[in-house]
């Protein structure tokens, strides 16, 4: 059975190359800059990252879901935080939300699973 985590990390691997291929000095200025917005500074990276979890969730977009889940449970997010970031986004976003928060813990039960190995 294919793992949704390594399919979903290989592809994004595989296309950030071939964009990144282009040389378009626009795209790699703006993938440096998405990187360097979660680095630390006056906010540590978990915090970043909640913040970028709430933000892709209340914008429905899935990819960015999985990324910041991803970011977050690599930086120590619990479970409970995990279930308080979800309700802000949700709250914020509404219940055309709820079919991304279905997929959003669908996907760290996942990660759960995965570091559990």
């Amino acid at each position: 059975m294919d793992n949704s985590i390594t399919s979903f990390n290989e592809y994004r691997s595989k296309m950030n190359e071939r964009i990144l291929a282009s040389d378009n000095l626009v795209i790699k200025r703006l993938f440096n800059l998405d990187t360097q917005t979660y680095s630390e500074g006056a906010l540590d990276s978990k915090t970043k990252e909640m913040l970028g979890l709430v933000a892709s969730l209340v914008l429905r977009c899935d990819d960015c879901v999985k990324y910041h889940l991803e970011k977050c449970h690599i930086l120590g997010v619990h479970k409970n935080e995990l279930f308080e970031i979800l309700s802000v986004g949700t709250i914020v976003g509404g219940t055309i939300v709820i079919p991304h928060l279905r997929r959003a813990v669908e996907y760290w039960d996942e990660l759960e699973s995965e570091s559990q190995k």
